[in-house]
């Protein structure tokens, strides 16, 4: 079905909107809390006019896809009117969640080619993501692409040229960037809190075969209800096959494995938080330990990362693991190590831990301090807490409702946003490096500066 198209004065006047903002020289950044709070209350206010609506488009209506819209349309303003997919289960299942009205498609280039459409979420497989959000900025469309924003890093300069010259919104979906826990690291970070940044740690554990991507393949799965010409696209052609469609992640052709789908939400928030551009030196161990299902890429992978200095930190380095072997599971977290404390970071909590200056296990350095404090008489001083614990406000909408607000932001008024395809790259890129790693079984050299593999 189709709706009716919109007045040219509604895309006139958000057009005008970002494009008077971008002129201006805004720079990008998160929203503070009180800002999300301002600006929800202002969305809600003007969301009545037809002008002010944003409509969005969904193509990939998976998981995450309709997991995106979901959250998408909390935000005051904000209609679904098209919805593309190379299966027609899911298009029926999003006409009867949204209403008959809205308008489906097999092709994304139909949805594309609508004047009714102001933005797109692209929740495709990796190996579509490029590709589509190019055709949709050239198209006119504001993208929220989700993450890994490429499918190799080869395909990054384009895409960052098509955001270049079309002065489109773009954002990568790595929704933990938008976090109030990120938002509180980032300030104890630049108040000095843990001293000098010197390592940092991630880590992310799941053992269910749901989380393990071994999801549920429909009854219906066939080539008359699967377009899968569509689906391949430019990988290469095989016959119909309902694993690789249903469960990409597992196959090379079509997604970025382990690191792709969560080293690369580790390197968002760590960039964000260090106001780092990257690490110089890659290298990747790992292997298929347990999830033996014909998938092609690891199910354990460790990562280690060399930064170099710049003008926001010091040199350190990074550790990033994940388990999909796990026996306790559900483990995730982002620790910055600095000379005088570390902080675990989620995207609800901070907890901060000031070091000590003696361990109470390390019984050969206690006997040496009580040695030292012996010979030096000195008064007694205030210490500050040893563990400080930050925790949302229980009436915290979420982490991907804060990237969503963050988005339609830059919609409306054309403020960049920080998660670019700037930032996308940098943070893609050494999760895809990984990979190259891994499967080459070498070191990979990456210029986080001019984000060229060298």
């Amino acid at each position: 079905m189709t709706t009716p198209r919109p007045t040219k004065s509604r895309r006139k006047f958000l057009g005008q909107l970002a494009a008077g903002a971008l002129a201006a020289g805004a720079t990008p950044h998160l929203m503070k809390a009180s800002e999300r709070r301002r600006d929800e209350l202002r969305m809600a206010r003007r969301h009545q006019s037809a002008n002010d609506q944003i409509q969005l488009a969904v193509i990939g209506a998976g998981g995450m896809g309709m997991a995106d819209v979901d959250t998408a349309l909390e935000v005051p303003g904000v209609k679904l009117v098209a919805v593309a997919d190379c299966y027609d289960g899911r298009l029926a299942a999003a006409r009867e969640r949204h209403g008959e009205d809205i308008f489906t498609t097999r092709d994304y280039r139909q949805i594309l080619a609508r004047d009714d459409v102001d933005a797109v979420i692209c929740g495709t497989p990796d190996h579509w993501h490029q590709q589509i959000s190019i055709d949709a900025l050239r198209a006119g469309k504001a993208v929220y692409c989700e993450k890994p924003m490429v499918h190799s890093i080869a395909q990054g300069a384009a895409l960052i040229d098509a955001q270049r010259e079309t002065g489109r919104t773009f954002q990568v979906g790595s929704q933990g960037m938008s976090s109030l826990g990120n938002e509180k690291a980032k300030e104890l970070l630049e108040e000095g809190a843990i001293g000098e940044l010197n390592y940092a740690e991630g880590f992310w554990a799941r053992n269910d075969p749901v989380g393990a991507w071994q999801y549920a393949i429909p009854e219906d799965a066939s080539e008359e209800t699967v377009d899968w010409a569509m689906f391949l696209g430019r990988a290469p052609q095989r016959p119909f096959d309902p694993l690789r469609i249903f469960r990409w992640r597992n196959y090379r052709d079509y997604g970025t494995g382990v690191s792709g789908d969560l080293f690369v939400h580790l390197f968002s928030s760590l960039h964000f938080v260090t106001s780092s551009r990257g690490p110089q030196k890659v290298m990747a161990q790992g292997g298929l330990r347990y999830w033996k299902d014909g998938r092609e890429v690891p199910d354990i992978l460790l990562g280690m990362f060399d930064y170099p200095g710049s003008d926001a930190h010091p040199p350190f380095n990074l550790s990033l693991r994940v388990n999909f072997v796990d026996g306790t599971s559900g483990s995730t977290f982002l620790r910055l190590v600095g000379n005088e404390g570390a902080m675990d970071v989620t995207w609800t909590e901070v907890v901060l831990r000031r070091n000590k200056s003696v361990s109470p296990t390390d019984v050969f350095i206690q006997m040496k301090s009580d040695e030292i404090a012996q010979a030096m008489e000195t008064r007694a001083q205030m210490l500050p807490p040893a563990e400080s614990v930050y925790v949302a406000e229980s009436s915290y909408r979420g982490a991907h409702f804060d990237h969503f607000m963050n988005f339609f932001k830059g919609v409306r008024e054309g403020t960049p946003v920080t998660e670019d395809a700037v930032f996308g790259l940098r943070a893609a890129a050494p999760a895809l490096a990984c990979n190259d790693s891994y499967f080459g079984d070498r070191i990979v050299r990456w210029d986080p500066e001019r984000m060229e593999v060298v």
